[in-house]
């Protein structure tokens, strides 16, 4: 809900400053460049916790962590590999049996 509402803000600020660039009011280019970048954030924020397959790069612990997922609704188990530092979020299934 508050990603579809940040979206809709920064449409609307971008088209206002557009239309302010357009029509030629001074201090335009401040409302074009704060919408465009909230735009942008808002929209490569979706891929900041998606999960890329990768070969196995060591191993895997579970940290015992749980929490709902406020955009699915799904219970997610967090996964660490002290390798890395890597922290991956799984959702928790019936049998429990998660691995990255």
């Amino acid at each position: 809900m508050l990603r579809l509402a940040l979206l809709g803000f920064a449409i609307l600020l971008t088209l206002i400053g557009l239309g302010c660039i357009i029509v030629g009011a001074a201090g335009a280019v401040p409302f074009t460049a704060w919408g465009l970048f909230l735009l942008v954030a808002v929209l490569l924020e979706r891929w900041r916790y998606v999960h890329a397959p990768k070969p196995d790069d060591g191993p895997w612990q579970e940290t015992g962590e749980r929490f709902v997922d406020p955009e699915s609704g799904r219970v997610m188990s967090v996964w660490y590999s002290p390798d890395s530092g890597e922290r991956r979020y799984l959702p928790i299934t019936e049998n429990d049996n998660l691995a990255p």
